[in-house]
């Protein structure tokens, strides 16, 4: 009888953990995910385009931009990335590296990534190059997955302020 009992709750386990292993979320997976919609997103920056670049913000998400400014849901983050795409981002071309990414549950993801943008003519008052020619920003995505989809809900972005200049 202890014999039977013991293969019974052997199987058990064994169903458990297979049935947990089944169901537990695949980061690898979905961390390609993660960086390939960076990567649409710096492939909309370059070609300037504001709705593309958008695209996987859900209608209510929120983002601070460079200097602080909060914008509330996707329409008023797009007018936004419009308007600068038009005047001092016109030109620009950004290079985006994907520099963290952690999932704090298994549909909640925080990317960071680290921006070059080059080309621009011109910065928002306050926002200075980090070196000649080169403005540097790290952004900080906050993501949900809904249907099997990312969605970034929140956003950061923040400039890398040039070194100091060395003391005579």
């Amino acid at each position: 009888m202890i014999r039977s009992s013991s293969f019974a709750v052997a199987a058990v386990l064994s169903l458990v953990l297979v049935s947990t292993a089944c169901t537990a979320p695949d980061h690898a997976r979905d961390g390609q995910d993660l960086r390939q919609l960076v990567k649409a997103q710096t492939e909309a920056w370059n070609a300037h385009d504001a709705t593309a670049w958008t695209r996987d913000f859900t209608d209510d998400a929120d983002f601070i931009n460079i200097v602080g400014t909060v914008f509330q849901g996707r329409a008023e983050i797009e007018t936004r990335h419009a308007a600068i795409f038009a005047s001092i981002f016109k030109t620009s071309h950004a290079k985006v590296t994907v520099q963290k990414i952690h999932f704090p549950s298994e549909d909640i993801a925080v990317v960071d990534t680290m921006h070059e943008v080059t080309g621009h003519t011109g910065l928002p008052p306050g926002v200075q190059n980090t070196e000649e020619g080169v403005l540097r920003t790290q952004m900080r995505y906050v993501l949900k997955r809904t249907q099997k989809q990312w969605r970034i809900v929140s956003g950061q972005n923040t400039d890398v302020k040039p070194a100091p200049k060395p003391v005579p």
